[in-house]
């Protein structure tokens, strides 16, 4: 079955220095048809201005995952944790028993574009960690390149969760698939561009819920970059 969750029908938040798109229901936003998918519970589109960004706050029992689109995000985090994320960078933190963080734009002349993704964890009460990678255009064109993942392998982010997360950059021509195992469900998100996925045409900032399927299509691109989520059901 296929479920198309279409940018335009996302929550907005916009704050003055936060513009803010959420593709499930998020703070002052609730929408009973888009509580989460699985243990996939948010993707927030961020803008944040320059010299702007969110103050410290606390998270418990939650994965958080950062993936850098444009400008510079500024971390510092409880754990003494401190960096400097770019387009590229994919930033896991494990919340775990309870974690304190800030994020920042770290370029007074330039907004800072990044999806804030959230991952309900299958595991509580854990100790809080952070990781931090960097993943090539290169790694992802014409490619699934796995960046997060329940054992770290490939050289993703690990997370705490029977979950993996790949990135793809498709140009004209491009095609892939992905197999999806008895007992699995997927979540492509759109970041950018145009793509078919599974004969559905997706653009930037759409997104299709996948159950009930066994694989995964894409093609028919217009310089996309897509996020495919493979999760239990």
């Amino acid at each position: 079955m296929l479920q198309i969750r279409k940018s335009e029908a996302r929550g907005a938040a916009n704050h003055g220095w936060l513009d803010s798109k959420h593709s499930f229901s998020f703070g002052s936003y609730h929408d009973p048809d888009h509580v989460g998918f699985g243990p996939l519970l948010v993707i927030n589109e961020d803008r944040v201005q320059g010299s702007q960004g969110f103050g410290t706050h606390g998270h418990r029992d939650m994965e958080i995952i950062s993936y850098v689109l444009s400008g510079a995000l500024e971390h510092k985090d409880s754990m003494g944790t401190g960096s400097v994320l770019h387009y590229g960078d994919v930033q896991r933190m494990s919340a775990g028993t309870g974690v304190r963080h800030s994020e920042f734009n770290h370029n007074a002349d330039e907004k800072v574009h990044f999806l804030q993704i959230w991952i309900q964890p299958n595991q509580v009460g854990i100790p809080p960690s952070y990781e931090e990678k960097n993943f090539t255009v290169e790694s992802k064109l014409g490619n699934l390149r796995l960046i997060a993942s329940s054992d770290g392998r490939e050289g993703s982010v690990l997370i705490h969760q029977d979950a993996s997360i790949y990135a793809s950059i498709l140009r004209s021509g491009d095609a892939l698939e992905h197999k999806l195992a008895a007992g699995r469900s997927a979540y492509v998100h759109v970041i950018r561009g145009g793509v078919t996925v599974n004969g559905t045409a997706l653009k930037g900032g759409d997104a299709l819920k996948l159950t009930a399927e066994n694989l995964v299509t894409l093609g028919n691109a217009t310089d996309a970059e897509v996020l495919v989520f493979d999760l239990p059901n």
